[in-house]
């Protein structure tokens, strides 16, 4: 709700408000969250936080398409709204990838294409589990899901979301992994996944983690994420890191994001890594307003100089 920062010269702004409405101008607080430390250093924060959920229920569903995935997440929307609290998509390699690290069953006995773990957050227990059972029976009557599972308990809710939060363990296990961390809209969403996978295919650079073709680095290319944000992990696993594999996948992963208006940096910040990469979500336009706030707070370039701009520790340049 609000912030304390210290600025680059020493001035400290303090808007702690603890209201949640306020149209007084500006809103500051915005600049600095998510910007990296590049505008100066918070040191305080004002924090709204909400009662935790009474009523907490989990699915994991098994899904043969991503349109199918589309269809589901319609239906979750329509049938649980205000208590939807999770819409995690997974796709069938990544569970394959924790199914292998892990050595554990997979809570569905067939193999899909794709899984969603759906969770909802609510204060009526009795009124959440009627509305959560109606979802599933009804995905699964109309064949939009193939097979799907509800938690009975608060340990059979820990080891169906083990299956979403086990996956980055998993895909280092056998050497290592390149991550994105993108936003597209639905309909392209897990098409970048797809395409990718194609491409390196194309180059040669991929082979099945049980195929005898070692030569390959990449093992697979797999997309899961957050549904409800239109956010994707890409993520390609390797045997070994290798320049044939970086050329291959940048800069041609943010040309795909940009054609299809995403993001290159969903939740995580450009950082070092990406700076150069900037051009491919904002314009020139707003690059130079950007810049030009940073010059007007910090015109020394004292606060991660690194961060945020392209090709030079300079702002001016």
């Amino acid at each position: 709700m609000g912030i304390e920062a210290v600025l680059p010269d020493g001035t400290i702004v303090n808007d702690l408000l603890q209201v949640r409405k306020n149209n007084t101008g500006y809103d500051l607080k915005q600049l600095f969250i998510g910007s990296e430390g590049t505008l100066g250093i918070v040191t305080g924060v004002s924090i709204l936080y909400p009662r935790r959920s009474t009523s907490v229920n989990v699915s994991y569903l098994g899904v043969s398409s991503y349109e199918k995935v589309q269809k589901v997440f319609v239906e979750a929307k329509a049938q649980l709204g205000e208590i939807l609290s999770a819409f995690e998509l997974m796709d069938g390699q990544t569970q394959e990838f924790v199914h292998r690290k892990t050595g554990n069953a997979n809570p569905l006995n067939d193999r899909h294409g794709f899984y969603c773990l759906i969770e909802t957050s609510g204060s009526d227990s009795e009124s959440d589990a009627a509305r959560i059972e109606r979802f599933l029976e009804r995905v699964l009557t109309d064949e939009l899901a193939d097979d799907g599972v509800l938690a009975q308990d608060e340990s059979q809710i820990k080891n169906l979301w083990a299956w979403r939060e086990g996956i980055t363990e998993a895909l280092s296990h056998w050497g290592g992994t390149y991550k994105y961390d993108m936003s597209l809209p639905l309909d392209d969403l897990y098409r970048l996944v797809e395409d990718c996978r194609m491409n390196l295919k194309h180059k040669g650079l991929l082979s099945d983690l049980d195929e005898n073709n070692k030569d390959c680095p990449a093992i697979d290319v797999v997309g899961y994420g957050h549904m409800g944000d239109s956010n994707i992990h890409l993520n390609v696993p390797v045997r070994r890191y290798t320049k044939e594999v970086e050329d291959a996948l940048e800069p041609w992963v943010y040309e795909r994001v940009s054609e299809r208006s995403g993001s290159v940096s969903a939740e995580h910040g450009l950082g070092i890594a990406k700076n150069n990469y900037i051009g491919y979500t904002r314009s020139e336009v707003m690059i130079g307003l950007m810049r030009g706030i940073k010059q007007m707070w910090d015109p020394k370039s004292i606060m991660n100089l690194y961060k945020y701009f392209p090709n030079t520790p300079s702002i001016t340049a």
